[in-house]
């Protein structure tokens, strides 16, 4: 298997929808990989996060400008030389596609897979989040499931962080062992 930490400096986005992990996924694959990790949430307009806040679906319009501060900070990363993990949604292929574009292609995603029943239990269980609950059958809704795009890696959630971590770190691997990604 190829060393994930030996390869060219690659931009990896733990994506999915709002209660499947991300950030702590995103944070143990960044601490395993000895790479920054940016919690796309901080990125958002303060204008975006007051309307998940209040229960408001974000539309396309809104996502655009967030979406495009996520490929700038990727392909700054990569310009300089780095690596970098972020969690972003990323919930339907158009988005992905445009932060594909704003890297290069040197962007891996890791799709982390669950069970509505899960998302709701993990969702209902956080606290200190602005996203609630209720927006979670808006993002289901929307989410474009990203099986057979190129540079995907799906892991479940029905697993503890770590081992959800490992998975994700085994899938770059072999990914990096066919030269992809």
């Amino acid at each position: 298997m190829v060393s994930v930490q030996n390869a060219a400096p690659l931009a990896i986005i733990v994506m999915g929808v709002s209660g499947c992990g991300k950030s702590s996924v995103g944070a143990a694959l960044a601490a395993s990989l000895g790479l920054p990790f940016i919690e796309g949430d901080v990125l958002h307009p303060q204008s975006n996060v007051d309307k998940m806040a209040k229960g408001t679906p974000l539309t396309d319009e809104d996502r655009w400008p967030w979406l495009t501060l996520i490929g700038e900070t990727m392909a700054e990363a990569l310009a300089r030389g780095d690596g970098i993990v972020v969690s972003c949604s990323a919930l339907k292929k158009i988005y992905r596609d445009h932060m594909r574009a704003a890297t290069g292609g040197r962007l891996v995603f890791v799709y982390l897979d669950g069970s509505r029943d899960l998302l709701n239990a993990r969702m209902g269980a956080r606290t200190g989040h602005f996203m609630p609950l209720g927006l979670l059958d808006s993002q289901l809704a929307t989410l474009e499931v990203p099986t057979g795009e190129p540079g995907v890696i799906t892991v479940s959630i029905d697993q503890d962080i770590d081992a959800i971590a490992a998975e994700a770190l085994a899938g770059l691997g072999r990914m990096l062992s066919r030269g992809e990604g």
